[in-house]
C-alpha cells in the first residue's frame, strides 16, 4: 500500500500521477540531497508530532547549497506542504517523511552541468518506532573507511554519500553482524551506516566530534541535550579510538531511523554485560516521552499536526 498523495514541485499530487521518464535515472540523483524526518503519533491518537521539522529543513537548504541546487521555495512553504501532506494522506501512525531535492531534466546531459533546475519531492511512508522494544544490534568495525571532507563532504545528506554506508552495511551483514562502525581516514571512530554513535564509559558519554567525518546529525544534537539536561550526564565530543569501543560500558547508535539503538557486541567483544545498559535504557524512555509529546520541556522540538479520527463502525 502507498499513500494517496505526494508533494512534488510545488503541488500536492495523486501518487499515480507523479512519474518521470526512465532516461532521467542516473545523473539526476548523483547530487541529490534529502532529509529523513519522523512524525510520531501522540498518546491521544489524534495528533502527530513531527520531530525538529525546522532544523531538518534548514539542513536541507544547506545541503542544496553545497551541491549547487537552487531552492525555489521558502522553508515555511515546505513546512506547510509537509503538514498538509500528512493530513491529506490521513496518517495516523508513526511515519517517515522524506524531502528529496534532485537535478531536473538531466536526460541526455553530462553529469557536471552547472545551473540545472532542482526538483523537490516530499513523500511519506509508515515507520514504526523501535524505542523501548528491546531491540539490540551487533557490530563490526568495517574494512571500509568513512568518506572525508576532501573527498565527498560527509556533513550533508547527499545520496551519493550513502554508497559508503551501503558498502559497510553489506559487508557487516555478510559477515554475520547487524551493522558496521566506520573509522575515518585517521583511523578514529566516525559513525555507523546512516547513524551516529555514542559510548558510555565511567559515567561519561563520549561521541565522535563533527571533525571525525560524521553527518551533522539533528538527532545526535538533541540527544546530547537530553543526556545533559534530563539525565544529568557529562557529554564529551572528541576523537574516539577503536579500542575504546571494546572497553565501553554501553554503546548505541542514533539518528532519524536508528532513534536510539543499543549495540551489545562489537567485533565479538561484549559491550559491558552484553545487554542494554541503564543509561541507554533511560535515554530511550526519555526520548520516547519527548517524541510523543509527553515532555512539555521540549515542545519547541515538535510540530503538531491534527489528524482525522477514523469514524466509528
Amino acid at each position: 500500500m502507498h499513500p494517496d498523495f505526494v508533494w512534488w514541485n510545488g503541488e500536492r499530487r495523486p501518487w499515480d500521477e507523479c512519474t518521470i521518464h526512465v532516461t532521467e535515472l542516473g545523473w539526476s540523483t548523483v547530487g541529490a540531497v534529502f532529509e529523513g524526518i519522523r512524525a510520531y503519533m501522540g498518546d491521544s491518537g489524534d495528533e502527530l508530532h513531527i520531530f525538529r521539522l525546522q532544523e531538518h529543513l534548514e539542513r536541507l537548504e544547506r545541503s542544496m547549497r553545497l551541491v549547487r541546487l537552487r531552492l525555489d521555495y521558502s522553508l515555511d512553504q515546505i513546512s506547510a506542504a509537509t503538514t498538509d501532506l500528512l493530513r491529506a494522506n490521513e496518517i495516523r501512525e508513526d511515519t517517515y517523511i522524506r524531502p528529496l531535492a534532485y537535478a531536473a531534466d538531466t536526460s541526455g546531459k553530462r553529469f557536471a552541468q552547472i545551473g540545472l533546475d532542482a526538483a523537490l519531492l516530499i513523500n511519506t511512508s509508515p515507520m514504526a518506532s523501535h524505542l523501548k522494544t528491546g531491540i539490540t544490534q551487533t557490530a563490526k568495525v568495517s574494512s571500509w573507511r568513512r568518506i572525508s571532507e576532501d573527498v565527498m563532504p560527509p556533513r550533508v545528506k547527499n545520496l551519493s554519500n550513502y554508497r559508503n554506508s551501503q558498502l559497510a552495511g553489506m559487508e557487516a551483514r555478510l559477515d554475520g553482524y547487524d551493522t558496521a562502525i566506520l573509522l575515518n581516514q585517521q583511523g578514529k571512530v566516525s559513525e555507523g551506516p546512516g547513524a551516529c554513535l555514542m559510548l558510555i564509559s565511567r559515567n561519561q558519554i563520549v561521541t565522535p566530534d563533527i571533525g571525525s567525518g560524521i553527518l551533522e546529525s539533528i538527532t545526535r544534537d538533541a540527544l546530547i541535550v537530553v543526556l545533559r539536561e534530563v539525565l544529568g550526564l557529562e557529554v564529551v565530543e572528541r576523537e574516539v579510538d577503536r579500542t575504546e569501543l571494546y572497553l565501553a560500558d554501553e554503546v548505541f547508535t542514533c539518528g532519524t531511523a536508528a532513534e536510539v539503538t543499543p549495540v551489545v557486541s562489537i567485533d565479538k567483544y561484549d559491550v559491558g554485560a552484553g545487554t542494554i545498559g541503564p543509561v541507554t535504557h533511560a535515554l530511550e524512555t526519555a526520548f520516547d516521552d519527548i517524541l510523543r509529546g509527553r515532555d512539555a520541556r521540549y515542545a519547541h522540538w515538535r510540530t503538531p499536526v491534527q489528524v482525522a479520527t477514523p469514524a466509528a463502525v
